[in-house]
């Protein structure tokens, strides 16, 4: 037994490890400056193929691209001990915490974007993207990135850092997932007409299963989840009885239970650990922030938000479904979109393929102050 236990990754960085780090990534093999790959349209290109057991530590990329919203059409997939269906399947941008094909600068604990005027707003560049999340293999481990937009990839540049060790995983060492999904728009459930302008407790319309609740992830297993992005186009307010999408609880159903689940929120932003609406516009936090906010009115445009559950994850044993309303009891119908983050024991049930490029690009893009329309 040792006589310190680690309790963070500062604290474990004393003991020495039987492992060894490598790196994959796009060095020009010459020796010249050209650290890049091309990815021509239809093309997947490897990352990194890894045999043996070990851990991906971080992954940083950035990329080119001409074709317009290009970080919902390229996809980002992972692979471990030889699956045939990936762990993780996501466009780029979602998966490194903003929406709408958009980059945003801010610095999470897992990930990060770097980002800002100089480059990109008015070109065909996106963020540097990092992600700290430990991602464990036991015999084997694929990265890929695959270019389902109709122009090529100009510059794919990315380090893959990883350990490798000769020691046998443990059972219980449970693999990272991460799945987007996406409901544009969303089903609205109509209610009464309310009276005069209601205060947001005295909304009409009683939401007493979670049935019609936008899905964060379903999945079966067991794990734990570790959060998401969520990232909404309130492009319907005007329509909307209480034009703020953020009165629609979280919902979290664990072990096929039945509603009221085991974890029940009190509001969107609640859940994203803000109050009051998102007073503060764009922030970043280790663990909950705001990517993009709307440049409009706080009730309307564009957001994404992103929480994590790194001191808190929400575990399960045979299955969880993370849900949140859209509007009080789903009384809004507008475009959510999302990337959930977890890990489980394999296998897991099989992802699906991402809806078709034209029926994922946002249909504003974007309004929230760094491009134009």
């Amino acid at each position: 037994m040792r006589f310190w236990s680690p309790s963070s990754p500062l604290s474990g960085l004393p003991y020495v490890k039987n492992g060894r780090s490598a790196r994959s990534s796009t060095w020009d093999r010459t020796g010249g400056n050209r650290d890049f790959v091309r990815v021509e349209p239809g093309e997947i290109h490897v990352m990194a193929s890894l045999e043996g057991a070990g851990i991906i530590e971080h992954i940083w990329m950035t990329t080119r691209c001409y074709s317009p919203q290009y970080l919902r059409k390229l996809v980002l997939e992972m692979f471990w001990d030889g699956e045939d269906n990936p762990s993780v399947r996501a466009p780029l941008g979602d998966f490194f915490g903003t929406g709408h094909a958009a980059s945003a600068h801010y610095v999470s604990l897992p990930l990060s974007q770097v980002f800002g005027p100089r480059r990109g707003p008015k070109g065909p560049f996106a963020a540097a993207m990092n992600s700290y999340f430990p991602m464990p293999f036991s015999s084997a481990a694929r990265v890929q990135l695959r270019n389902e937009s109709d122009q090529p990839v100009e510059n794919l540049f990315y380090y893959v850092d990883y350990e490798l060790t000769k020691e046998t995983p443990p059972d219980d060492l449970a693999r990272f997932h991460a799945f987007y999904r996406q409901e544009m728009p969303t089903q609205k459930v109509t209610y009464e007409a309310a009276q005069g302008t209601p205060a947001p407790w005295e909304l009409p319309g009683l939401n007493t299963t979670g049935n019609d609740n936008y899905v964060i992830l379903d999945a079966t297993g067991s794990g734990h989840y570790v959060g998401c992005t969520l990232s909404i186009d309130n492009f319907d307010a005007s329509n909307q009885a209480y034009t703020w999408p953020g009165e629609g609880d979280d919902m979290i159903f664990i072990d096929g239970e039945t509603w009221p689940p085991s974890l029940h929120g009190t509001g969107t932003e609640d859940y994203f650990n803000a109050a009051w609406g998102f007073p503060s516009g764009a922030y970043s936090g280790p663990y909950h922030g705001i990517t993009l906010a709307s440049s409009a009115q706080e009730h309307f445009g564009l957001w994404s938000m992103y929480r994590f559950h790194i001191e808190d994850p929400i575990r399960f044993q045979k299955s969880i479904r993370v849900t949140i309303e859209h509007g009080h009891a789903n009384d809004q119908g507008n475009d959510y979109s999302s990337v959930a983050y977890w890990y489980q024991l394999e296998p897991h049930v099989p992802h699906p393929d991402l809806p078709p490029v034209a029926t994922r690009l946002p249909r504003r893009w974007p309004e929230h102050g760094l491009w134009d329309v």
